[in-house]
């Protein structure tokens, strides 16, 4: 079946209907809408009723990313398993290898989520000891100069 340039017809007015709707009432407010007198303290950004007060980026920690990169993972595994529990009757009349596959999957992430709680990386609190003891600083500048 060949497409022709007229099934096309419906989408583009969709697009120009949609593109039409937002320069309308974008134009409309601001045609209308009462403008209001600018003053430092209307412009300055408001965060939860707290002034803003020190660098405007604060720094997350890495733990911060790492435990939210594994809830991505974790969710859209899970997100795998709906398609599955819809066919999975169905399914069955082929044999059980959908139950199969389905538990190794669910076992290939148990053993992820396993090394996940053992190297700790849902604790966002917990600091790493590193494998090389640190200097410390103030006593080597107290021992330098007592020499």
């Amino acid at each position: 079946m060949t497409q022709v340039p007229q099934d096309y017809v419906p989408v583009f007015l969709q697009i120009l209907a949609g593109v039409s709707f937002a320069a309308f009432t974008l134009g409309f407010s601001a045609l209308v809408g009462k403008r209001g007198r600018d003053s430092a303290a209307k412009d300055t950004p408001y965060e939860c009723g707290k002034d803003p007060i020190g660098p405007t980026h604060s720094r997350f920690s890495i733990k911060f990313y790492l435990v939210a990169m594994l809830f991505i993972l974790f969710d859209i595994e899970v997100v795998f398993m709906y398609p599955w529990a819809v066919i999975y009757r169905e399914a069955l009349h082929y044999g059980p290898s959908i139950f199969y596959s389905m538990f190794s999957f669910i076992g290939i992430l148990t053993v992820g989520y396993l090394y996940a709680l053992k190297k700790k990386a849902f604790n966002w609190t917990h600091n790493p000891t590193p494998s090389v003891p640190l200097l410390d600083v103030e006593a080597s500048r107290i021992a330098l100069k007592s020499k």
